[in-house]
């Protein structure tokens, strides 16, 4: 008899109480869990997480992975995947951790396309080291470090995303269903899949973005179109919320293009092997 399948760990989880973190593991978990009930095998599914609150995932998901260093995280997922193209590659990171730390590799992995699937979970501060500003932190933010407010206009990380190519671009709440819904469109894009999942900080941040988020999919919006892409993506610009906010969520852009993998007749090869995680010489 086959034993069930358990995604669960030992590991008591250390998120504050009502974190949102909890609702971005079940939704990964629930994707994940689709994935095997339909045959691909655990030990295909490798997990990389860098240093911040989201890292945590990392205890928290019986799956095999690296918890990398801080800003590394993409380079250690292209890194597995050139080692066994045949395994599924999952990246998460917090927004400091991409977006500050990160972001030459960001960028880079959108235009090179590898078949990795990269999660950033953006509460807009540093939360694990108590509320420093990020690169997507409003102006006027203060903590500790920034008693005056910030003065330095956030980013857009979406835009810079479509700027750099990349083939799939999405951004959703930290919603069971909305982040199961997503990551389960993101495994069947061949290519780079870029997903933001907002998630406000409970203790640093709270700053009701659940209220102004709106559905890309409810509205028609056409996933193909980078025009209509970049025009959506610009309609939050990461400053503070207020009445006017809207926040679309969903699949901003969706486009087929070369896979980094697929550019290299030796990468072919050994994804033509088939091989698994237990295969590849240690």
């Amino acid at each position: 008899m086959t034993p069930p399948i358990n995604l669960s760990t030992s590991a008591i989880p250390t998120w504050c109480p009502g974190c949102p973190n909890f609702m971005v593991l079940a939704g990964v978990k629930k994707a994940i869990m689709e994935e095997l009930q339909k045959g691909k095998k655990k030990e295909d599914i490798v997990i990389v997480t860098g240093i911040g609150c989201h890292a945590k995932i990392f205890d928290y998901i019986n799956l095999n992975g690296i918890n990398t260093l801080h800003g590394r995280v993409l380079p250690t997922c292209l890194g597995i995947k050139i080692g066994n193209p045949n395994l599924t590659v999952l990246g998460f990171s917090g927004d400091g951790d991409a977006y500050a730390e990160g972001m030459e590799h960001l960028i880079h992995m959108a235009r090179y396309n590898s078949d990795i699937k990269y999660f950033v979970h953006d509460n807009r501060v540093f939360a694990l080291t108590v509320g420093q500003p990020t690169p997507t932190t409003e102006i006027g933010y203060k903590d500790k470090t920034t008693p005056e407010g910030t003065k330095i206009a956030p980013i857009n990380p979406l835009r810079i995303m479509l700027a750099s190519g990349a083939s799939f671009v999405a951004r959703v709440y930290a919603d069971v269903s909305q982040v199961e819904n997503v990551m389960k469109e993101a495994l069947k894009h061949k290519g780079f899949a870029f997903i933001e999942i907002l998630e406000p900080c409970l203790i640093f941040h709270p700053d009701g973005i659940k209220e102004k988020i709106y559905s890309l999919e409810k509205v028609g919006h056409n996933k193909s179109s980078f025009d209509d892409a970049w025009k959506k993506a610009g309609e939050f610009d990461y400053s503070a919320i207020n009445d006017k906010t809207k926040i679309p969520t969903g699949i901003f852009y969706q486009a087929q293009k070369p896979v980094f993998e697929e550019q290299f007749p030796q990468l072919m090869e050994l994804k033509k092997k088939k091989i698994g995680w237990k295969d590849v010489e240690r």
